[in-house]
């Protein structure tokens, strides 16, 4: 199994291109992040080139502080749009493969209209190389999200019927309020696009709690599944001090 070093999370008492070489160096195979925006492109290139690594991933900007992202938010549509450009030009600079674009907090029939509305825009502006990913969050971490299961995302990707938009799979979240995390992942396979994972409740490294990670990669390398999972979990210290379970885990 090949892992992605998620830098919004790892690495993070380290600039953004340091922290690409810092996961280099330990093993990872590729690498993803949250927002890099403030990093230039070109920094963030040089790092990846020296590694030789992948830039799997980043985030849409959440908003204004206390928001989690702007894409289902109805009367916001500018906001959201501009953020996705944004996302996308970011992307195209450092060649990264995807962007989760983040919903916000909103309900109802308008939120799901407008979510709809700008996950087109983003998909129409993409290029077809780079993959649009919508991501439940559950409802521990971010009560009042608008996307918040992985039934409700595949509704969404259903109606949406848009080639290049799939689903952002966190075993952490699914396996925090829905559970069943291998027979989740071999129905919805089709609709993926990115794996991640962290310990179940606690988000730290996976070789602890109520999760069996070495049951669970066990089951998705023997599904095909062949591209790195993203590992998003919040070490207790130091990054590197904590990472025994690749040893265990990896291939």
């Amino acid at each position: 199994m090949k892992f992605s070093a998620n830098l919004g999370y790892l690495w993070t008492d380290r600039p953004l291109p340091d922290a690409i070489r810092a996961a280099a160096a330990a093993g990872f195979a590729a690498v993803e992040c949250h927002c890099p925006y403030d990093t230039p492109a070109s920094e963030v290139n040089a790092a990846l080139a020296e590694t030789g690594l992948t830039m799997l991933g980043l985030n849409t900007l959440r908003g204004k502080p206390g928001e989690f992202g702007l894409a289902a938010l109805p009367g916001r549509e500018s906001e959201a749009r501009a953020v996705i450009d944004q996302a996308i030009d970011y992307a195209q600079a450092i060649d990264a493969k995807a962007i989760h674009v983040m919903a916000g907090f909103a309900k109802g029939p308008e939120a799901d209209a407008t979510f709809l509305a700008n996950l087109s825009y983003a998909r129409q502006r993409c290029p077809s190389g780079i993959v649009v990913l919508i991501e439940p969050l559950n409802r521990h971490d971010a009560p009042g999200y608008f996307l918040n299961s992985t039934d409700q995302a595949a509704d969404i990707l259903r109606r949406l019927n848009l080639p290049g938009v799939k689903l952002m799979f966190d075993c952490y979240h699914v396996g925090r309020t829905e559970g069943d995390i291998v027979t989740r992942f071999s129905a919805l396979q089709p609709i993926i696009g990115h794996v991640q994972f962290a310990s179940v409740p606690d988000r730290g490294p996976p070789d602890r709690g109520e999760v069996n990670y070495e049951f669970v990669f066990d089951h998705i390398a023997k599904s095909g599944w062949i591209r790195p999972l993203g590992a998003e979990y919040k070490s207790d210290g130091a990054t590197d001090a904590g990472l025994g379970w690749m040893r265990r885990y990896s291939e």
